[in-house]
């Protein structure tokens, strides 16, 4: 339903192995070798330039989590998240007792943080580049800090998302802006724990004091894997074009069995309706043995939809399919 099935590739294996005899505690900030990686990547990948700052995340949904709280949100405040979105965003706000605002364009009223997503989870909706710049440009004029997750940024289909850290969107300046990435469907990397956050080096190192006090700290061996990770592109693309063939695979058995496909253009995801209760939907295909989680699990606004995830080996993938004509 969402978690990787598929090999770490052999190298990443190798240097966690490679770095597992670490008996001293482990840098919040990173080491050495991991600080250049990510920066390497992010330059790479997300059009990064600059003096932006970047650390490690133990996974990306404990950031998503913690960081109204990180930043000192609470009563008073107000979170915007996706009309349909991430769970964890809205859980996050209600941790710091922040109040949420469920927007897909910039409201007419305030707010101390605001999370976008593209490519989105459940949906697969690529934001544009006039839409990242109106929400930066909101986001600067009311004070608000933006937060970009950017998780699903490696699997473009029909459009390729951009990054927040891109001048094209920031204009050069990463003030108030932060970027969310994570390794666990880019390499396969769920079981291991290993994201980052990036963008405006004021806000990352203020974080990155907290996170050394809450012990939110990425293991050694972990950070070798993410060196290797990050350094490599071959296993990516290897793993892209696993996905890519699921899904043409699965699109097309959703379609002929009177689904709709909507959005969907970037991610991992395919976001279906037979313009019915979502629940009924799930129910309909469970018969068939095909797990899917229902949309309203993501808001009010997904209510009709389904998401079913192109996580599923290719063999369960082929008899979904099969089951579904």
């Amino acid at each position: 339903m969402g978690t990787p099935v598929d090999p770490v590739d052999p190298a990443i294996m190798a240097a966690l192995s490679a770095a597992a005899d670490a008996p001293g505690y482990p840098l919040t900030m990173g080491s050495v070798a991991l600080r250049g990686a990510m920066r390497a990547y992010l330059t790479r990948t997300s059009a990064a330039v600059g003096d932006f700052g970047v650390i490690p995340t133990v996974g990306s949904k404990e950031l998503v989590a913690w960081l109204p709280t990180f930043l000192g949100l609470g009563a008073g405040d107000t979170v915007v998240i996706p009309e349909v979105c991430y769970p964890t965003y809205e859980v996050g706000a209600m941790l710091a007792g922040a109040d949420v605002l469920r927007a897909d364009s910039p409201p007419g009223v305030p707010a101390a943080l605001v999370w976008i997503n593209s490519p989105g989870n459940p949906h697969g909706r690529v934001t544009d580049l006039d839409e990242m710049r109106a929400w930066v440009a909101w986001a600067r004029g009311c004070g608000a800090v933006l937060a970009s997750d950017e998780c699903y940024l490696s699997l473009p289909w029909e459009q390729t998302p951009i990054s927040v850290l891109d001048p094209a969107v920031n204009d050069g300046d990463l003030t108030g802006l932060l970027a969310v990435q994570s390794l666990s469907k880019r390499s396969n990397l769920a079981g291991y724990r290993a994201g980052l956050i990036a963008g405006d080096p004021a806000i990352v190192r203020e974080l990155l004091t907290i996170r050394k006090h809450a012990g939110l700290i990425v293991p050694d061996p972990v950070q070798a894997a993410m060196v290797a990770a990050l350094g490599d592109e071959a296993h990516v693309e290897v793993q892209r074009e696993r996905y890519r063939a699921r899904r043409v695979i699965m699109r097309d058995g959703l379609e002929k069995a009177g689904f709709r496909i909507e959005h969907s253009t970037a991610g991992l995801y395919l976001w279906a309706t037979r313009d019915e209760p979502g629940w009924d939907t799930t129910a309909w295909l469970a018969d068939l043995g095909i797990l899917v989680v229902p949309g309203a699990f993501y808001g009010p606004a997904g209510e009709s939809f389904v998401r079913i995830a192109l996580t599923a080996s290719d063999e369960r993938i082929a008899a979904a399919a099969e089951r579904l004509g």
